[in-house]
């Protein structure tokens, strides 16, 4: 497959400079130190140039992709999987059910992505041989570090071949790479620049009371409308309270942090990327290693204590030249030293009716791919019992033991009441609104 096919694939027009200069110095077989903000495209930029290395009629796995987060790692799979090569490739990371991950690694995958206690696990335990792997990636190199997972991977990379070409990313500068890395005579690509320097992110303040934030928040966002927005708070606590507050209003909306479950965390992303939310509120997990497309506005409900933070936060818009707004709450004596003295007031004084529910509802199916179930299997299931036309059907996404699939929401009576009792591969299935 040609580039303009994958591009095309991925409804992507062309790849930016930084995805350029990747591929044509790794193609050229060296080892790469990549600096690049949060929401360039890193992903893309070390998956093109990887996938054109695999080689057919190697048994084993060949890449290894490793990364902070279970968010990132499923990002990656997607991402990968949406290109549609003939390679497969397999995510492991905690949360996921073990017994599964070491199943599909039975069957070696060229490529495989995960956070590096799970990939150690699998490692030590001979669940996979590394002797076939030639490529390594290290995504988001400098998180993975803050996040503890120094003796993981150095345990990892001390059992890849010695002659493997290794990529290295980080959204921040790295003072000093450990020696366990072993990049060999590395080409570092810096496109960090001015971090404050994105001309499609439009900053604006809003300036409140304690008392009125909340139903300033509120105002904001049926001004805003029926955009794709994220909510960023300092802590869980305040994430539930702003959602409290959200529920009592009956707006349409999710939350992500760390104190969820795995489960509970991935829904809340894919329905924001099937379009059936809107409006999620997080704390700065949701700031790096998570790809929801197509966010419109960012808004700090609680200012970050440090200049990296409130940028990689801003990273989540205005990305790939798309435009972005970022709206920064601000008590009337609260002082933010790493601010610009310009920033422009949002104005709040109109009236703004209540935004209207997503387009789009998503509904739970209790099979996937392990019970042979796949997207066209659903799809002939919602036309043909339940009378939707394609139109009526957005996105699917299947995965091992469930599948996700986002309906009119006007049609979504109609539909359970359709395939109460049905079947799917002579399974009988459970079909619910996907809380």
């Amino acid at each position: 497959m040609n580039l303009p096919q994958i591009l095309s694939k991925l409804k992507i027009e062309q790849l930016n400079t930084m995805q350029l200069k990747v591929m044509e110095v790794f193609d050229k077989g060296n080892d790469v130190c990549l600096l690049s903000p949060t929401g360039s495209g890193k992903t893309l930029a070390f998956l093109l140039p990887l996938i054109k290395q695999l080689q057919h009629g190697i048994s084993g796995v060949q890449a290894l992709i490793l990364v902070p987060t279970r968010e990132l790692a499923l990002q990656i799979e997607t991402v990968f999987k949406q290109i549609t090569t003939d390679f497969k490739i397999n995510s492991c990371y905690g949360g996921h059910a073990y017994k599964t991950e070491r199943n599909n690694l039975s069957h070696a995958p060229a490529v495989i992505v995960g956070t590096p206690g799970r990939i150690a696990d699998h490692l030590s335990s001979g669940n996979f041989k590394a002797f076939n792997i030639r490529l390594l990636v290290l995504d988001e190199f400098d998180k993975s570090l803050e996040y503890g997972f120094a003796d993981d991977m150095s345990y990892i990379l001390l059992r890849l071949p010695e002659n493997k070409q290794s990529l290295l990313t980080s959204a921040t500068g790295i003072d000093h790479i450990p020696d366990f890395v072993k990049l060999s005579e590395p080409k570092e690509l810096n496109f960090l620049g001015d971090k404050n320097s994105n001309s499609r992110l439009d900053q604006k303040v809003i300036f409140h009371h304690e008392i009125d934030k909340d139903e300033k928040l509120f105002k904001l966002l049926c001004k805003i409308g029926n955009q794709t927005t994220i909510i960023f708070c300092n802590y869980r606590d305040e994430v539930n309270k702003v959602s409290d507050y959200l529920i009592d209003k009956n707006l349409v909306h999710d939350i992500f942090h760390g104190g969820m479950e795995q489960y509970e965390r991935e829904r809340a992303l894919l329905k924001v990327r099937n379009g059936s939310n809107q409006v999620l509120i997080t704390t700065d997990l949701a700031a790096r290693g998570i790809d929801i497309p197509e966010i419109k506005h960012v808004i700090h409900y609680q200012m970050p204590k440090t200049e990296e933070a409130f940028i990689h936060r801003n990273g989540r818009t205005a990305r790939m030249q798309a435009d972005g707004n970022a709206y920064l709450f601000l008590d009337t004596n609260e002082q933010v030293d790493y601010l610009k003295p310009d920033i422009k007031q949002e104005n709040l004084d109109g009236h703004y009716g209540m935004p209207q529910d997503p387009y789009w509802k998503t509904l739970y199916i209790n099979a996937g791919k392990k019970n042979k179930v796949n997207k066209i299997d659903i799809v002939g299931l919602l036309i043909n019992k339940a009378s939707l036309n394609k139109d009526d059907i957005g996105l699917i996404e299947v995965k091992d033991y469930d599948a996700y699939v986002a309906v009119k929401r006007d049609k979504v009576g109609e539909v359970l009441r359709s395939v109460a009792d049905e079947k799917i591969k002579q399974k009988k299935i459970r079909i619910e609104s996907a809380i």
